[in-house]
C-alpha cells in the first residue's frame, strides 16, 4: 500500500519550490501518493490537476498574533545576549501605535519581551501559543481532515506562518510524522522558525549549523541537509533559449549587451529607484565611450509600488522592462504566485545578460549558477533622510557573513565610481564569480540539482524508522 505525504502549503512561499519543479513527479516515482494540504487561494487541482485538500478554515486565535510578534523579538533579545551582538534586533520591524487595537497589542508585545527576553519566558511564549492555537477552531477542523484522509507523514514547505501552526499540532497530536523545511538563507538568524515539527529539512550544512544553534531545541539527528529545489531550474539546459529568440521574445535589442537590474522591496531598499538610475546614467556614459549597453529591469515579485515609474519612463531608451511572471491571487505579498513560465524567464535572464546589479538580494546565487558576476550597491542615496532606511544595514546582517569573503560579490561603494567600476567588469577585468560559486555552495549546499530527490531520500528514511 502506498504511503500517502500531504505536502502543506501554509502559503504560496511552498508553490514555487514544491508545486512547480519536478518534485511531485519524483516523489510518484518513488511510490508515495502526493496530496497538497493547501491553505493558500490557488487551486492546485484547477491549476495543475493535482490531488488537494483545501483548509478553508484561515482563523487564528486572537491572541496568536501578539505572542508570536513577541516571540521573534525575545528569541533575538535573547540572540544578542547570548552572542554578544546587536545586529539581531535590527532585524525587528518598529510597532504600530495607531488605533486602540494597535497600541493594545503593541503594549503587550512590549509587556511579554520586557518580562520574558530569557529561555523561561521564551518557553513561556512557546508554550502559550501552542495553547492558543489548540483552543483554535481551525485546531478542531484541520484535525478531522486528518482523521479523513490519513496521512503518513506532513511536509510543510515553510517555517514562517502562523497559519501553520494550528495544522501541524492537530497533526503532531494525532501522531503523524511532521517536518519543515526552512524556506530563505537568511530565515534562520532572523527568528522566524515559528512552526516547531518532529524534523527539518535545510538547504546545506552551513544553515543546519545555524539551526541547531538559534534553536537548540531541535535534536541534530532530525535535521536533514537537502539543498533547496528553488535553483534546480538553472541547471536545466533545456529550458535555455538561444539569444536571439530570448531578445525577440522580449523586444531586446540584439545589438546591446544588457545587465540586469533585479529590484528590491521597497522594506529592504526603500530607495531602490535611484539606483537603477545610476545604473542608467552610467550605461549611457559607456555608449557615449563607444559601448553598446542596456539595463534589463527585473522588478521585485511583490512590490507593488509605483515608485520606479518616473526613473523607467525617463531612461526608456536604455532601460528594457522583463517583469517576473507571476500571478495575484489575492492582496497579499505571499499571495502573489509563482509560475512555471517564470523559471524558464528567470533562467533566461540569467544566461543572457552580463552580470546582475542589485541591493543585497539572493539574486547572486541565480546568476552565479550562470557563471556571472554579482554588484552590490553600497552607498547612500541623497534623497536619503530621517525614517528612510539606509541599505548599507542589510550587508551587517548575519546572512551575509556567510560569505568566503568580500569577493564573492563584486562592490559599488561610491557613485562617483559607479561607470569605472561597470567598465571595468564589461571588459572582463573583475569578476566574483570563482568565489560567488564558494559562497553558493556554503549556502545552497554540494548537490543544487538533486535537492528535490534529496528530500524524497530523507523522508523515505523517516518514514522507514516510524514504522
Amino acid at each position: 500500500m502506498k504511503k500517502k505525504v500531504f505536502i502543506f502549503l501554509p502559503d504560496g512561499v511552498g508553490l514555487r519550490n514544491f508545486a512547480f519543479t519536478q518534485f511531485k513527479e519524483i516523489g510518484e516515482q518513488k511510490g508515495y501518493e502526493i496530496v497538497y494540504w493547501n491553505n493558500t487561494v490557488f487551486s492546485l487541482k484547477e491549476e495543475l490537476n493535482f490531488e488537494e485538500v483545501k483548509i478553508e478554515n484561515h482563523k487564528l486565535h486572537k491572541l496568536t498574533s501578539v505572542f508570536t510578534r513577541a516571540r521573534k523579538r525575545i528569541e533575538l533579545n535573547i540572540f544578542d545576549k547570548k552572542f554578544k551582538e546587536t545586529v539581531y534586533n535590527t532585524y525587528n520591524f518598529p510597532h504600530s501605535y495607531k488605533g486602540f487595537n494597535n497600541a493594545f497589542k503593541s503594549i503587550f508585545v512590549d509587556l511579554l519581551v520586557f518580562f520574558g527576553s530569557n529561555e523561561k519566558g521564551l518557553l513561556f511564549v512557546r508554550n502559550q501559543i501552542k495553547k492558543l492555537e489548540r483552543k483554535n477552531s481551525k485546531y478542531e477542523y484541520c484535525k478531522a481532515q486528518l482523521k479523513a484522509h490519513q496521512p503518513d507523514f506532513i511536509f510543510c514547505t515553510n517555517q514562517r506562518p502562523s497559519q501553520a501552526i494550528a495544522p501541524l499540532l492537530a497533526a503532531q497530536d494525532l501522531g503523524i510524522p511532521t517536518a519543515t523545511f526552512i524556506f530563505s538563507w537568511d530565515n534562520l538568524p532572523k527568528a522566524t522558525t515559528l512552526v516547531e515539527t518532529d524534523y527539518y529539512f535545510v538547504w546545506s550544512d552551513h544553515m543546519k549549523r545555524e539551526l541547531l544553534l538559534y534553536c537548540p531545541y531541535v535534536k541534530p539527528e532530525n535535521a536533514f541537509v537537502t539543498g533547496t529545489p528553488q535553483f534546480e531550474s538553472h541547471f536545466d539546459k533545456s529550458i535555455l533559449k538561444s539569444r536571439t529568440a530570448f531578445f525577440e521574445e522580449n523586444n531586446l535589442d540584439t545589438q546591446k549587451r544588457y545587465i540586469c537590474y533585479s529590484g528590491d522591496d521597497i522594506v529592504t531598499s526603500p530607495l531602490d529607484q535611484y539606483y537603477v538610475e545610476d545604473l542608467a546614467k552610467s550605461v549611457i556614459e559607456l555608449n557615449n565611450q563607444g559601448y553598446n549597453l542596456g539595463v534589463l529591469y527585473r522588478k521585485c515579485p511583490v512590490d507593488f509600488t509605483d515608485r520606479y515609474n518616473e526613473i523607467l519612463e525617463k531612461y526608456a531608451a536604455i532601460i528594457a522592462v522583463v517583469n517576473p511572471i507571476w500571478r495575484p491571487i489575492g492582496t497579499n505579498w505571499n499571495e502573489i504566485m509563482p509560475t512555471k513560465e517564470d523559471f524558464i524567464m528567470q533562467a533566461n535572464v540569467c544566461e543572457h545578460t552580463e552580470f546582475v546589479a542589485n541591493i543585497a538580494s539572493s539574486m547572486v546565487f541565480d546568476f552565479v549558477a550562470h557563471n556571472k558576476s554579482c554588484l552590490f550597491f553600497d552607498y547612500e542615496q541623497p534623497q536619503l533622510k530621517k525614517g528612510i532606511r539606509d541599505i548599507g544595514q542589510n550587508y551587517k546582517y548575519i546572512h551575509f557573513r556567510s560569505m568566503p569573503s568580500k569577493n564573492a560579490a563584486l562592490w559599488s561603494l561610491d557613485k562617483n565610481n559607479l561607470t569605472a567600476t561597470i567598465k571595468t567588469i564589461i571588459d572582463g577585468g573583475v569578476s566574483s564569480v570563482e568565489e560567488g560559486q564558494q559562497w553558493f555552495q556554503t549556502i545552497v549546499g554540494k548537490k543544487p540539482t538533486e535537492a528535490s530527490k534529496l528530500i524524497w531520500d530523507d523522508i523515505h528514511l523517516i518514514l522507514s524508522k516510524n514504522n
